[in-house]
């Protein structure tokens, strides 16, 4: 199949892809374009022009210095890095414009003539960059558009068009309204160099400044126990490693109900906020402790990142459904909620119940482990049983 035999001859590009379909409209048609979606495999996405583009990778080397990621380039790598079989969902995807285009059905490959990424330069910067820092690229596919088009006027409002962003977003909703405000205090008295990223502005940095509130809301909601649980669902804790913006929700709901004493649920809705402001302190404490716990080391796990022998990031995949084991020992005292784990556990009963559950249920991918209730459930029966043992008869 070719398209736009007419066009100016360009530069052209060849790229694998896994499935290409003809979505043009009427109204395409009768101006002389075409419009394509598919997915290609992520790597066949590095080497594609930008220059169209109204905006490069904005991590870009400038000279010999490169400018911090946002938390879009850190969102979407983290995605590529813990949730690759979803990524084609997750991602927005790229658009490409082109003066025209040749399919190979048998080849599985797309010849492009003179393209540019018209939108999507920042995930394909950050998909260049995960590419290049791991040594097995795992096997994900990034959806794409593709508008063959060779007026030069148009490529340019549609560059400008798709580049328009949303610049109010949950978080910033949430710092704006003051309803971080309690939780970042609380969160100060146990790590008082701390503060909350209270706008999409706010950029965690490497001295940990600023901790990634989403990520803190997901630990929380994972640690939350049984007889606090206030969804009118069954007790499972799988959302909170697969659902960032529905943790952030929820603790927008929970706040909202905490403070509205009409609410009808207000008494149970201020119980979960009260432990949300306890534990914000530990929880983080626990995160970090398990994402390089050395006791990882042996288990021969390929997915957790090294230096030598020594742990240095264990995936999330793997560490939430730990932390939601740990729910069993939260206890409220006269100081408020927390995670107190007995002394006679030993941590390596949930390592080798993670393992076990990693390679046998997950199929040895934590982004499947993140998102699997029996590889919960699996962990939780081991910190059951020792809460059973250990309570007074």
């Amino acid at each position: 199949m070719k398209t736009n035999s007419n066009a100016p001859i360009g530069p052209s590009v060849v790229v694998p892809f896994y499935s290409i379909r003809n979505i043009s409209s009427p109204e395409d048609q009768q101006n002389d374009r075409q419009v394509y979606a598919g997915q290609f495999p992520i790597s066949a996405v590095i080497g594609l022009p930008t220059h169209e583009n109204v905006r490069g990778y904005l991590v870009e080397a400038e000279g010999k210095q490169r400018r911090v990621p946002t938390q879009v380039h850190r969102a979407i790598e983290e995605t590529l890095r813990e949730r690759p079989d979803s990524f084609a969902v997750l991602n927005g995807g790229i658009v490409i414009v082109a003066r025209s285009s040749e399919v190979d059905e048998k080849a599985r490959t797309l010849r492009l003539v003179a393209p540019s990424i018209i939108n999507g330069s920042q995930t394909q910067g950050v998909i260049r960059d995960f590419i290049n820092s791991v040594a097995a690229p795992p096997d994900a596919h990034i959806k794409f558009e593709l508008i063959i088009c060779s007026d030069d006027d148009l490529i340019a409002d549609i560059s400008i068009s798709r580049n328009f962003q949303n610049d109010v977003q949950n978080l910033s909703i949430a710092g704006r309204k003051g309803q971080l405000d309690e939780l970042e205090a609380n969160l100060q008295q146990k790590r008082p160099n701390s503060r909350l990223q209270k706008s999409e502005t706010q950029r965690p940095a490497s001295d940990n400044v600023y901790l990634h509130t989403e990520k803190l809301l997901q630990v929380i909601a994972a640690l939350v126990p049984s007889t606090l649980w206030w969804k009118n669902t069954e007790f499972n804790k799988t959302y909170s490693y697969h659902a960032k913006a529905a943790c952030l929700k929820d603790f927008q709901a929970i706040w909202k109900s905490a403070k509205d004493e009409s609410s009808p649920d207000h008494e149970k809705f201020k119980a979960v906020y009260q432990f949300y402001l306890d534990i914000c302190g530990q929880a983080w404490d626990l995160y970090e402790k398990w994402k390089s716990h050395q006791g990882f080391a042996g288990t021969g796990l390929r997915s957790i990142e090294r230096e030598g022998r020594e742990i240095v990031e264990v995936p999330d995949g793997i560490i939430f459904p730990i932390l939601a084991s740990l729910s069993e020992f939260a206890v409220q005292t006269h100081t408020g909620w927390k995670i107190s784990v007995p002394v006679q556990f030993d941590d390596r009963e949930l390592i080798n119940a993670a393992k076990n559950a990693y390679m046998e249920i997950a199929k040895s991918k934590p982004e499947i482990m993140g998102k699997t209730k029996a590889c919960y459930s699996a962990l939780h029966q081991i910190t059951a049983i020792y809460k059973k043992l250990l309570s007074p008869s």
